[in-house]
C-alpha cells in the first residue's frame, strides 16, 4: 500500500495528460485496497488534493470506473460524490444508488436540479426518507412518482399513499404499481378502485375486502351523469361561477368517495392536515347533506357553534373539534371568529346533541346569518 501511495504522490506532481491519466487510474485501484488505510490522514489528504482537478479531465470511461468503485464507499469526499451525481446518468446512477455519502437535502437538490433521469433514479434508491418522499409528491412529476412507487423499500406514509392515490386518477402509470403496494390498505384500495381499469380492480378486489358490486354501481352513476349533466336523484348538476378548478376537482373526488361508501368523519381531519381547506369544505357539506355556501357562510363567520354544530351532526367526536378548530382558523384568515366565548359556545354545540338536531339547528343558524 505504501509503494502505491508513494508512485500517486509522484504522478500527482507531474502535469503531464498521460501521468493524469494514470494517476487516475492509480486512485481507483487504490479503491479496492484495504478501507483502514484509505482513512488515514495521508490518504486523505491525498484524494482532496487531486481527485477534483483529475475528475474534470478525465474520459469518460475513467469517471464511469471511478464511481463505480466508490459508489459504496463511506470514506470518499463528500464533494466529489456530489459532483459524480450530476455527472452523466450513467456515471451518476451507482452513486445515487448506493453512495451512504448522499444525504437527504443531497438527494432533494437532485430532485431540483438535476435531468428527469438523475430524478429517477433518486425515486428508486433504496430506503428514502419522508423528507424526500414529500419533495417527490411536491415537484408531481409523473416518471418519477412511478419510480417511487414500485420502490418497495422507500419509507412512504399512509399520508403519502392516500396524495398517491389521488394523482393516479391523472397519471395511468401510477394505476399497477399502486394495486401492488404493500402500503396499501382496504381504504385506499377502495379510492383507486374508481381509477384502474377493469383488470386492476379485479386485482384490488382478489387482495382487499371491497364491496365491489357497489363500487361499480358507483362508476355508473358517474359515468352516467357525466353524460347526463345531472347529479344524483335527478337534479341538475349546478355549479357556481366562481367556483375554482381545484374547487371541482374537490367536490368531484368527495361525490365519488361518498357514493362508494368510502367518504368517513375521519377524511375532514385529513383533509385539514393536507391544508386542503375547499376540500374539508366538500366532505363536509356532503357528509351532513348541507350547501356548501352554507358550510362555507359558517366558516367565515364569527360563531364557531355553527361549525361545530355541522360537525356534530356528521359524527366528529368533541374532543377532536378543538384542533379541527384551530386548523379551519389558520387556512382561513382566523376565522370563524368569537374569540373564548365563542369557543365555550363551540363545545357546548356537542353537548347531548344528536346528529338529526344538530343538523336542524345548523339549518337554522345559517338561515339566520
Amino acid at each position: 500500500m505504501s509503494d502505491r501511495v508513494d508512485e500517486i504522490m509522484s504522478l500527482a506532481k507531474s502535469r503531464d495528460v498521460a501521468d493524469r491519466e494514470r494517476l487516475l487510474i492509480r486512485l481507483v485501484d487504490l479503491c479496492d485496497g484495504n478501507s483502514q488505510e484509505l482513512r488515514s490522514p495521508r490518504v486523505q489528504a491525498l484524494l482532496s488534493q487531486v481527485f477534483f482537478d483529475l475528475v474534470f479531465q478525465a474520459e469518460f470511461d475513467i469517471r464511469l470506473r471511478l464511481a463505480d468503485k466508490i459508489a459504496s464507499a463511506d470514506w470518499a469526499p463528500s464533494a466529489l460524490i456530489n459532483i459524480l451525481s450530476f455527472d452523466d446518468i450513467e456515471i451518476a446512477r451507482p452513486i445515487i444508488a448506493r453512495s451512504p455519502i448522499l444525504k437527504d437535502p443531497d438527494l432533494i437538490r437532485i430532485l431540483v436540479e438535476a435531468t428527469l433521469e438523475h430524478q429517477v433514479e433518486v425515486a428508486r434508491r433504496p430506503e428514502i426518507g419522508p423528507q424526500v418522499v414529500e419533495a417527490i409528491l411536491k415537484a408531481g412529476k409523473p416518471e418519477v412518482m412511478t419510480a417511487l412507487v414500485e420502490n418497495e423499500t422507500a419509507r412512504v406514509s399512509r399520508d403519502h399513499l392516500f396524495d398517491l392515490v389521488n394523482k393516479a386518477q391523472e397519471v395511468a402509470s401510477l394505476h399497477s404499481p399502486l394495486t401492488q403496494h404493500p402500503g396499501l390498505n382496504d381504504e385506499l384500495a377502495g379510492y383507486l378502485y374508481a381509477w384502474v381499469g377493469e383488470t386492476l380492480r379485479k386485482s384490488l378486489a382478489g387482495r382487499f375486502d371491497l364491496d365491489t358490486p357497489a363500487l361499480d354501481r358507483a362508476l355508473s352513476l358517474s359515468v352516467s351523469e357525466a353524460k347526463s349533466g345531472k347529479a344524483q336523484g335527478g337534479r341538475l348538476q349546478t355549479m357556481a361561477p366562481t367556483e375554482t378548478d381545484e374547487e371541482r376537482s374537490d367536490r368531484q373526488l368527495v361525490a365519488k368517495l361518498d357514493m362508494s361508501g368510502q367518504l368517513r368523519p375521519g377524511f375532514l381531519v385529513k383533509a385539514l392536515k393536507d391544508r386542503r381547506l375547499s376540500l374539508f369544505v366538500a366532505g363536509l357539506a356532503t357528509l351532513g347533506r348541507f350547501e356548501a355556501r352554507d358550510v362555507r357562510k359558517a366558516l367565515d363567520s364569527g360563531r364557531p357553534e355553527i361549525l361545530a354544530l355541522a360537525c356534530a351532526a356528521v359524527g366528529v367526536d368533541r374532543t377532536v373539534f378543538p384542533s379541527l378548530l384551530a386548523q379551519v382558523r389558520n387556512l382561513n384568515h382566523g376565522l370563524p371568529g368569537g374569540g373564548t366565548d365563542g369557543d365555550r359556545r363551540a363545545m357546548n354545540a356537542f353537548v347531548k346533541v344528536n346528529p338529526s338536531a344538530a343538523a336542524s339547528a345548523f339549518r337554522r343558524a345559517i338561515a339566520e346569518i
